[in-house]
């Protein structure tokens, strides 16, 4: 049987593709730092697309599917989990990404691997795991230096720098976006996938809370951005292309930043902190993830951590079910 290697030449091709046909800001394959254990190069892939694969394939990406986005065990089948809002996010910012000439390879490695630190049940989880490792005194919970944490240790993947460090920069959390945001801390292409994940979840949480009947309908202050969920999601993508174009920064007109604060406020007032209140059972899912937290910590703060956040809402039910609930006797 005759073996067919493919040649190197293929990868580099496409590097020399990037160097051409990219935008001088972009980040090329080429330049890249470089991974923090030097590997052989691919013959066929450049090293962002790489990290993308990776990532693709991890366990940790396979179980965002499972996961929380805001509203937990719905009974509907249309509602956001962790992983189609990862999805969202992804294609958001390669929307984006390939308008301004960036390195859509990057861009979709790192809005794959954004949310990987996620714990269960989505923002009550996050905030549980938070008052739990604060009680005591085990420091804050941050959900962006998690997914840094599962990359390089957990299930190391050996990412670029590149990559690593739009991972660990993507979330403002509560923060209003600012006019200096879009400046890159590490790549234009990082702060592509910083602007759409504000973007995907303003749209899609909105979405998901008409649907369960959580708001009765869209805030009359948005409605001027769009009739419908794609028509808002495509003037800000186009406002921040517009804005964007030959800068060496990712931005929001002032109008469109200032809506965008507006209804990120609204929904923290009307969805996320009223999601609580008008479904009590979000109690029991906060009081799952501290009990858990507060029973493993006796193998250690950071391995009740790692347990605790990598878990999904149903494992994280199962064990405490199997922790609390006493079983069925058998003979």
């Amino acid at each position: 049987m005759r073996l067919f290697l493919v040649p190197h030449h293929v990868r580099e091709e496409t590097e020399r593709r990037e160097q051409d046909q990219l935008s001088p800001y972009a980040a090329v394959a080429v330049a890249s730092v470089g991974r923090a254990n030097p590997e052989p190069q691919d013959p066929v892939r450049t090293c962002y697309q790489r990290d993308r694969d990776r990532v693709l394939h991890s366990k940790s990406f396979r179980r965002l599917k499972h996961k929380t986005q805001v509203f937990i065990d719905p009974d509907g089948d249309h509602y956001r989990t962790r992983l189609t809002h990862t999805l969202e996010v992804a294609q958001i910012a390669r929307t984006i990404g390939r308008a301004l000439r960036l390195n859509e390879d990057l861009i979709e490695a790192i809005a794959l691997a954004h949310d990987l630190g996620h714990p269960p049940f989505g923002h009550a989880g996050e905030a549980a795991l938070h008052d739990a490792r604060q009680h005591f005194g085990d420091g804050e919970f941050r959900h962006d230096l998690q997914s840094i944490r599962i990359v390089d240790i957990l299930e190391p993947l050996n990412l670029t720098e590149e990559t690593r460090l739009g991972i660990g920069g993507h979330s403002k959390g509560r923060k209003d976006l600012a006019d200096d945001d879009g400046m890159p801390v590490s790549t234009l292409e990082a702060a592509v996938v910083r602007i759409s994940d504000r973007i995907a979840y303003l749209n899609h949480d909105l979405d998901d809370a008409v649907r369960s009947g959580l708001i009765p309908g869209i805030p009359d202050f948005v409605l001027p951005f769009g009739a419908t969920h794609g028509d808002r999601i495509g003037t800000m993508v186009e406002d921040v292309i517009q804005q964007s174009l030959g800068q060496p920064a990712i931005r929001l007109s002032a109008e469109h930043r200032e809506a965008s604060n507006h209804l990120k406020e609204w929904l923290f007032e009307n969805v996320y902190l009223g999601y609580p209140q008008a479904f009590p059972d979000i109690r029991k899912a906060k009081g799952i993830v501290a009990e858990l937290y507060a029973y493993h910590r006796e193998n250690g703060p950071q391995e009740a951590l790692d347990y605790v956040a990598g878990m999904t809402d149903r494992f994280a039910i199962a064990a405490f079910t199997a922790l609390r609930i006493p079983a069925r006797w058998r003979v």
